[in-house]
């Protein structure tokens, strides 16, 4: 083994024994002083899920691909993440407690009752919250320079939705079904369609074949693609009718208005696929710089090079809103936005979804999944060309709706 895989396993192997290691503590360790065949029986479970859980996600997510030890891998590294979030805090209420002159047995199995309980309440709700049809987000967006025959039209996102080891099939039949009930004029998936190759994923993306947009359906590439197939994804949502955007761009015009709609691959491509990789500026190149741009990047870290290059509005997905509190202290170090619009130090709006769908753990808790409605209207009084030309993008928000 190298030295960079030794230091890697180490890394790895003790963020598992903090995982279960701290759950032990507070819920079975000697504070509570449960009965001895408790704690023992307690210890053996979390032995064996501290020998378990890597096995099950190397065979799950490794080279064998096992949906089963995949779904339940995936699971109890939920479980865990709960669990160790609450004990954590847990921890923390009983050195409260003792500093108020309140100890014992009594306090401390006070405390892993309630760590038990709300975790398991959080873990409930959670999963049903990640299987549920996404509510519908919406918001109305002003274009500066958008044209009247252009104004009202409806862009509907979806993304994330990683068709994966848990089969969503039916799961998403009902999230076409509640996007074409949207009546959208153009539908665009932000990447990270699927986990795993398609012959294992096709039924899960089949419905996407029946999404109906008289403007188009396109796509762009999310890091997850290119873990395991990504000229595969991209060939099937072709055959199933969507565009692919890569490094691209395409005029989409009513009533003789013409905005411009590009599309980046995954910066993750670059260091995989030969000829991907995130690149604005080709994306843009030979546009017309008068007519407003709307760009999909997956990550919204792109806005840098989006702000450079003139785009009037990002929508990007990645993020799925932290997916599981708190993660999302930790997605902040690597994305300047978590979820929702927003727009900062003279960049274009950017719109972050928390996303369609889940990855790993099949638990959405404090970050709930959306498909997302985005409404165009036309900045009130309009732009002077040569004006819009110079300062190439400008901004603002009339509304956000929550359906």
């Amino acid at each position: 083994m190298t030295g960079r895989g030794l230091r890697r396993g180490l890394t790895l192997g003790g963020i598992l024994l903090l995982l279960v290691g701290v759950p032990w503590l507070v819920l079975l360790g000697p504070g509570p002083g449960w009965p001895g065949s408790w704690a023992w029986a307690g210890t053996a479970v979390s032995a064996t899920v501290l020998i378990a859980l890597p096995v099950l996600l190397v065979r799950g997510h490794g080279r064998a691909r096992s949906d089963g030890a995949a779904r339940v891998g995936d699971i109890l590294l939920g479980v865990l993440w709960v669990l160790f979030v609450w004990s954590l805090l847990g921890a923390l209420a009983r050195v409260a407690l003792a500093v108020a002159g309140i100890a014992g047995s009594g306090p401390a199995r006070a405390v892993a009752a309630g760590v038990l309980v709300v975790a398991a309440g959080l873990l409930c709700w959670g999963f049903t919250e990640a299987r549920r049809v996404p509510r519908v987000r919406g918001l109305e967006v002003e274009l500066p320079g958008l044209h009247a025959g252009l104004a009202g039209l409806r862009l509907v996102a979806i993304s994330d939705t990683h068709f994966g080891p848990l089969d969503r099939a039916a799961w998403s039949r009902r999230v076409v079904d509640r996007v074409n009930g949207l009546a959208p004029d153009l539908v665009c998936h932000l990447g990270d369609i699927a986990d795993g190759q398609v012959d294992r994923r096709r039924a899960q993306a089949a419905p996407l074949a029946r999404v109906r947009a008289p403007l188009g359906r396109y796509f762009v590439t999310g890091n997850h693609e290119y873990f395991v197939d990504a000229h595969g994804w991209v060939r099937h949502l072709t055959e199933l009718g969507w565009r692919h955007l890569h490094n691209d761009h395409v005029l989409i015009e009513r009533g003789g208005g013409r905005l411009v709609l590009a599309g980046v691959d995954d910066p993750a491509g670059t260091r995989s696929v030969p000829g991907r990789g995130g690149g604005v500026a080709a994306a843009l190149a030979g546009t017309d710089g008068g007519l407003p741009v709307v760009l999909l990047a997956h990550q919204p870290k792109l806005v840098t090079d989006a702000a450079t290059e003139g785009v009037d509005l990002q929508l990007s997905g990645h993020t799925h809103g932290g997916q599981m509190w708190p993660f999302h202290l930790l997605v902040r170090i690597d994305q300047p936005v978590l979820a929702g619009l927003s727009r900062r130090d003279g960049r274009p709006q950017l719109y972050t979804s928390r996303g369609t769908g889940f990855w790993g753990p099949p638990f959405r808790i404090l970050a709930p999944s959306e498909i997302t409605l985005v409404i165009l209207r036309a900045e009130p009084g309009g732009v002077e060309p040569s004006r819009r030309i110079s300062r190439r993008r400008g901004h603002a928000v009339t509304g956000l709706l929550l359906w």
